[in-house]
């Protein structure tokens, strides 16, 4: 008999004994703590469990078709109209403060992440919890760089490390190392490249984070497709360099 039958199979029992017995004695036992509401708050603590497992195992389930380790290019869902990111538990993937260069149009092409000055050797965070889906070398590019898939259903990218100190499909926590600065593939100095994507989408982390401050910008975002891009111009000016 498993945990949930024997709370109820207690629970009937008591009731039954209830009603024999005398007016007092009933007080006495109405006065004990429900053992209905026990039950139901171990079925929630089990659910809660569950869910934690799934994301874990599967983030970003509700958004994304596939899981593929070869490549950063994304066939799948379509960016949905709107989204709620939840930001909490988050960790900065570095403790540096200072944007070397923004999201957006760079030298002729679209820059499609920050640059925060790191040093060769700096350790490299998770930002949130989830699960690596990358880890590659490319000499034209990221060199050395990691991607990860979060519950929250941002995908993280850390570019130009030195070393990679996690695996593909290894489920990590925020603030877990998972690389070291460095100064690999198309890099002109060590720094972080760090991007933020929904559905295979580049977003500007500014949306998130704030590097100036070591913080998100708050419990959530509110992803809508009408005015992300307007969004993104301003908190480039607010927390940019």
């Amino acid at each position: 008999m498993n945990l949930k039958k024997a709370i109820k199979t207690i629970a009937l029992t008591v009731v039954l004994v209830a009603a024999s017995m005398p007016a007092a004695s009933q007080d006495l036992l109405a006065r004990m703590v429900p053992v209905d509401k026990k039950a139901k708050q171990l079925d929630t603590l089990a659910l809660q469990n569950i869910k934690e497992r799934e994301d874990m195992e599967t983030p970003g389930a509700m958004l994304y078709e596939n899981w593929d380790n070869a490549t950063t290019h994304y066939k799948g869902s379509a960016l949905p109209e709107t989204y709620n990111i939840d930001l909490r538990g988050f960790h900065m993937p570095t403790p540096s403060r200072v944007i070397t260069s923004n999201f957006g149009p760079r030298w002729g092409r679209q820059h499609r992440g920050l640059d925060i000055k790191v040093y060769i050797g700096d350790t490299i965070y998770a930002a949130f919890d989830g699960k690596v889906r990358i880890v590659k070398y490319e000499a034209k590019g990221y060199g050395n760089y990691v991607v990860i898939r979060h519950p929250n259903g941002l995908e993280t990218y850390y570019a130009h490390l030195s070393k990679h100190l996690v695996r593909e499909n290894q489920v990590v926590r925020a603030g877990q190392p998972i690389g070291l600065g460095g100064n690999t593939g198309r890099s002109t100095g060590s720094h972080l490249h760090f991007e933020t994507r929904l559905c295979g989408v580049a977003l500007n982390p500014c949306l998130f984070f704030d590097f100036r401050n070591q913080d998100v910008i708050g419990n959530n975002y509110i992803f809508r497709r009408s005015t992300v891009d307007s969004e993104s111009a301003r908190a480039t000016v607010a927390r940019g360099k």
